[in-house]
């Protein structure tokens, strides 16, 4: 399989596409519009990421930053989906001690 730049560029623009669409389909309650753009541009990142160092004509130096990525934006999702938590548990009633 060959990877070229405009494969590369269509793959990114689809994704890009796509993921704007998922976010218009969040309802604001649960999300800030910054923080489902970020978790939708860290996914598109991370699949990218995921690609090039998955790739067998990959150099070290490749593969070791691809691993750096990975690891980065995965954080980031995981720190954006704590954060989300953390505001919906925010607007919940909260319980009234007897």
């Amino acid at each position: 399989m060959t990877f070229d730049l405009g494969t590369g560029l269509f793959v990114f623009m689809l994704a890009t596409f796509i993921g704007l669409e998922v976010i218009r389909k969040v309802s604001p309650l649960l999300h800030t519009p910054l923080m489902s753009l970020t978790n939708a541009i860290s996914a598109i990142s991370v699949v990218g990421a995921i690609i090039i160092t998955g790739n067998k004509d990959a150099t070290m130096a490749t593969k070791i930053l691809g691993f750096i990525a990975i690891t980065a934006v995965v954080t980031n999702i995981v720190s954006g989906f704590l954060i989300t938590d953390r505001m919906v548990k925010m607007f919940k009633k909260r319980e009234t001690k007897k």
